[in-house]
């Protein structure tokens, strides 16, 4: 495996939430999975850890962004839990960027973030999250799903892994039982666009017989604004025209700076709604 790949597995790859019944599993033995040991293991994840942290600081170098970060609605000691796929999993991801974005602008609060979103979860399959969700105890839940609900499986004609109808209703159980079973506050984020002309190209798609349309993406986004609770519509952020700069070569998951434009779209939006 090469170093690019590897990186690659690191960054979007994370085997102890895949096997959560595993418990705590040791650092060696998940390293191994990538072919590395722990130490090199360490190190890929702390450049890619690396990476997230200056794009914060980056965005934190304008002086009207970082006092909108001042003016989160995140109390001291409050805990922020994320719920989603992969574009949240990713450990350069727009939640990653939030977590050092206070942690390098209001290191007293103490505010603790966790991250539960799994690489290549549908939102069917996230309602298995549910108890280790009430467990955490949060006071804001950040959910972004429904991207690969929205993929079609054999042509651009085929079902969707998910029909919008389950969809809806995943949605909406998920919602329902974890507002019920804690007094967080509830985020809702829009599944991004993808780039349609490097979906359609991207090998590994074309073999798999995967594809995915921003049809589908704006039919749940619209779904995801229906939903009780705060909506953060992430589209507008990856708008079609940049999103060669926004996107991987696959057409669906972000860069970093697509990460980073999604880190701004959900802090100007809970400023917003203030």
């Amino acid at each position: 495996m090469n170093t690019e790949m590897t990186e690659r597995l690191v960054r979007f790859q994370h085997p102890e939430k895949m096997l959560p019944f595993l418990g705590n599993v040791d650092e060696e033995r998940i390293a191994a999975l990538f072919d590395l040991d722990g130490g090199s293991y360490q190190q890929v994840r702390g450049r890619l850890d690396g990476q997230a942290r200056r794009a914060a600081a980056e965005l934190l170098g304008d002086p009207g962004f970082a006092e909108k970060v001042d003016g989160l609605p995140f109390g001291p000691g409050q805990h922020l839990v994320a719920v989603g796929e992969s574009t949240t999993d990713d450990l350069m991801s727009w939640f990653e960027i939030l977590r050092h974005l206070l942690d390098l602008r209001r290191p007293a609060d103490g505010i603790a973030l966790t991250n539960l979103a799994v690489s290549g979860h549908t939102s069917t399959q996230a309602l298995a999250t549910l108890p280790g969700l009430s467990s955490h105890r949060p006071d804001w839940v950040l959910c972004m799903l429904g991207s690969n609900d929205a993929q079609r499986l054999g042509s651009a004609g085929g079902p969707t892994l998910v029909s919008l109808a389950e969809t809806e209703r995943n949605l909406r159980i998920l919602h329902d039982l974890a507002t019920q079973r804690t007094p967080a506050r509830w985020v809702w984020l829009t599944p991004t666009a993808v780039d349609e002309s490097r979906v359609a190209v991207f090998p590994p798609f074309q073999r798999a017989g995967l594809t995915w349309a921003n049809r589908d993406i704006d039919a749940i986004g619209r779904l995801v604004k229906g939903q009780p609770g705060l909506t953060v519509d992430t589209r507008p952020a990856l708008e079609p025209r940049t999103a060669g700069r926004f996107h991987l070569e696959d057409g669906v998951h972000l860069s970093l700076a697509g990460q980073q434009a999604l880190a701004v779209a959900v802090v100007d939006r809970l400023v917003d709604q203030q």
